[in-house]
């Protein structure tokens, strides 16, 4: 095997060999959509290199698998003060939160923070 398809390979399963995280594909899908609906508004936004600088990393963790939860959060922070009062990004921003939450949930049938325990 050559050797960029071995890098390639990696990046797709994640470095031990494991199935990649479906979560990792749900938030690049919705960066996807945030980052076209982001570059389709016409009104000028004084913060929206930061918030393009802040999808291309939450796009590049999700492709590469290391998802630190922390990270994950502090860009989603950092888009939603960029685009946040703009209503026309409002949905595909939420898309993108509700990708990254899923990061912060529990194993299954223990309650998340937002669900009290």
């Amino acid at each position: 095997m050559a050797e960029g398809a071995v890098v390639v390979e990696e990046e797709r399963t994640g470095r031990s060999g494991e199935e990649p995280d479906p979560r990792a594909g749900e938030l690049s899908a919705a960066v996807a959509r945030l980052r076209r609906a982001l570059a389709g508004h016409p009104a000028p936004l004084p913060d929206r290199d930061a918030a393009e600088d802040e999808l291309a990393a939450l796009d590049a963790m999700a492709r590469t698998g290391h998802l630190d939860v922390s990270r994950l959060r502090s860009s989603l922070l950092l888009v939603a003060g960029a685009v946040g009062s703009v209503s026309a990004l409002g949905s595909a921003l939420g898309e993108v939160r509700a990708a990254v939450d899923r990061f912060g949930e529990t194993a299954p049938g223990v309650p998340g923070p937002r669900e009290g325990a």
